[in-house]
């Protein structure tokens, strides 16, 4: 069997013991002659297949019982617009923008009210996280809005921001059960799964009860309330199936190596062996300022759209798969999530080593 070291950003690798799993499965799910792909969404196989899923999730970041866990279609950007639809009590919505993602959010969030860009890292494209110690937050906003992990420019809220009392909303799909998190900080945690966990077009929301609202316009699509999917168990339609029983996968086996503390702590090694690399290096140089760097995307530049060009090449003739930019900033990105081994890290950095003795 050949692999390649798949460094996309989403859909993204995914731990082989996993994918061996689901491979032994495929066709005859524990006995039930078929597959989950083919199983009835109200049968008692998947709705312990659903139920074992959240019961780990809620394990593994030790979710208070007071916050529902909601598997919903439609992938993070979904949830740009539901956000504001279910949150929404004044019409006001404080954005902190620290890349692409947020930028996006909160425009799609103008459509529905007012919506105050509390700070923002664009002056600087996006390359560190302004300081969020004394916001000028709204005192009629709903909530406070951010992107904790930002997928294109790479960088990581070290610190959570002062809301001032206000609910906190965080998009954590690049980041997503890669360390340890108190979810009683926030209002409202989200993330599309396809990044660090599983399969594309489900996002997993992990939202404090009282918050649920049923008092929102009467207009807004069932689908589209919160309350459809809490009140009926993420099942009011048929849900993602495949990528509820892959997500659940992930879940045990994060569990099974120790949680997200041994997670985090895998992933600060790793990181840690190509960011030394760039801050050695005459010809690659990081885009982010240090203080702020992601663990789980490494944007990274050699100045020259051309070489940069080249050197996306060279890493793919060589068996590294994705490394280009996005193509909004270019470049080149690793993104490195839980699933990306160590050894295809260094591997990655040994490449880049003998790519700049070679071209320098």
């Amino acid at each position: 069997m050949s692999r390649v070291y798949n460094f996309s950003a989403g859909p993204a690798t995914m731990p082989l013991p996993v994918l061996e799993e689901i491979q032994a499965e495929l066709l005859d799910y524990k006995g039930s002659g078929m597959s989950v792909m083919e199983m009835s969404h109200r049968s008692k196989v998947f709705q312990t297949i659903c139920d074992e899923a959240e019961a780990d999730l809620r394990e593994l970041m030790n979710i208070p019982d007071n916050y529902k866990v909601l598997f919903i279609q439609g992938g993070a950007t979904l949830q740009f617009s539901m956000i504001p639809l279910n949150l929404m009590k004044n019409g006001v919505f404080d954005y902190i923008v620290t890349g692409a993602w947020s930028k996006k959010a909160a425009t799609e969030a103008k459509k529905f009210g007012k919506v105050n860009i509390v700070a923002t890292s664009e002056d600087k494209n996006y390359s560190y996280i302004p300081d969020c110690s004394d916001l000028p937050i709204d005192d009629d906003a709903d909530y406070v809005y951010i992107c904790e992990n930002e997928t294109i420019h790479g960088t990581t809220f070290q610190s959570l921001p002062n809301t001032k009392g206000k609910i906190l909303v965080s998009d954590q799909s690049s980041m997503f059960l890669s360390r340890p998190c108190n979810v009683a900080d926030y209002g409202m945690i989200y993330g599309g799964v396809q990044k660090n966990i599983g399969p594309a077009g489900l996002s997993i929301v992990i939202i404090r009860e009282d918050l649920i609202n049923k008092d929102i316009d009467p207009k807004t699509p069932v689908y589209l309330r919160y309350d459809t999917h809490a009140d009926n168990g993420s099942m009011y339609n048929t849900p993602n199936c495949w990528g509820i029983y892959v997500c659940g996968k992930v879940f045990k086996y994060l569990k099974s190596i120790g949680g997200l503390e041994k997670m985090n702590q895998l992933n600060i090694e790793k990181a840690k062996v190509l960011y030394d690399f760039l801050d050695s290096s005459n010809y690659f140089k990081g885009t982010v300022d240090k203080d702020v760097r992601s663990l789980m995307n490494v944007p990274f530049v050699t100045g020259d759209a051309d070489k940069d060009a080249a050197v996306v090449a060279a890493t793919k003739a060589a068996g590294f798969d994705n490394l280009k930019g996005h193509k909004s900033v270019g470049g080149l990105r690793a993104s490195i999530y839980n699933a990306m081994p160590i050894e295809g890290v260094k591997a990655l950095v040994d490449f880049l080593k003998k790519y700049e003795e070679e071209n320098a």
